[in-house]
């Protein structure tokens, strides 16, 4: 199965494409109108206009530093998981995707590293709760906001995790139990992004990592963007011996025309390497 990931709602009517998935709301805050043939994608707890609307809703660590791009390792600013406000806004998007198209996809969810949130509403909720253990309670936000999502949501649910099926580690950075969520979560999407896909010994690997990590279908996402498309291809033939399927992330065409190719060069009986190929 192939997908796509877009900002264009058009792209997701492409015949090349099994799946589409919109950006209604993404990472930046922009947010866009639900569609109905398109499985409408939400971005959770990361949202540069809220944080920049509102800057006390950013999580901040043990020394007051909160989590925005002024940090060097974040790309984009996260909202606090524990904010109520925030969050019931987040439930009325959601509301309003299920209205067109019953299946949803949950991105940016958790904490945004292991040292967040220490700010005072996080501080009350952990002391007042029943967890001696932080992790245990970071976690126990995230899955209960999960699961407030998905009851909403009367189709699939998909959702976004970050690479690293390391055991342990989603759980330390971002307060994410993968056998809670599993309850939940229909499949999940990895997104392994490179910018050109030179090598992918490393895309195998993490690949399986989260073959041996999970019981639920996942689904990997390659990174399509002025990707040259032999690479890309290779890339897709390591990336479908491990995943559900394989969608391609914001260059819709460069994507199609990876897929052409792919089944042109099959016709003609011509191969890009086997999956265990690091070139």
């Amino acid at each position: 199965m192939y997908g796509v990931v877009t900002r264009n709602a058009e792209e997701v009517r492409w015949p090349e494409f099994d799946r589409g998935f919109y950006e209604v709301k993404d990472v930046t805050g922009r947010s866009a109108e639900p569609i109905e043939d398109g499985v409408n994608m939400v971005s959770c707890f990361g949202d540069n206009a809220a944080a920049d609307a509102d800057p006390s809703l950013v999580p901040v660590d043990d020394m007051g530093r909160p989590a925005d791009r002024e940090r060097e390792y974040f790309d984009w600013a996260y909202i606090c998981p524990c904010r109520e406000d925030y969050r019931e806004g987040l439930f009325e998007i959601i509301d309003d995707c299920v209205e067109a198209n019953p299946d949803v996809r949950l991105d940016d969810i958790g904490f945004p590293r292991a040292e967040y949130c220490r700010c005072g509403v996080c501080e009350q909720r952990f002391a007042d709760s029943e967890y001696d253990d932080r992790g245990q309670w970071r976690a126990s936000v995230i899955t209960e906001f999960v699961a407030e999502a998905v009851d909403r949501i009367p189709g699939d649910v998909y959702m976004t995790l970050y690479p690293d099926p390391y055991p342990g580690h989603l759980y330390e950075r971002a307060g994410i139990d993968l056998e809670a969520l599993e309850e939940y979560v229909d499949e999940f999407v990895v997104p392994l992004y490179d910018t050109a896909y030179e090598t992918t010994y490393w895309l195998e690997t993490i690949a399986k990592g989260f073959e041996s990590a999970l019981e639920t279908p996942f689904n990997i996402e390659l990174y399509a963007v002025n990707v040259d498309v032999d690479n890309l291809i290779h890339a897709l033939e390591v990336a479908e011996a491990y995943g559900n399927g394989v969608f391609f992330g914001y260059e819709a065409s460069n994507a199609r025309a990876a897929l052409r190719r792919r089944r042109a060069d099959e016709r003609e009986g011509v191969t890009h390497g086997e999956p265990s190929s690091d070139s």
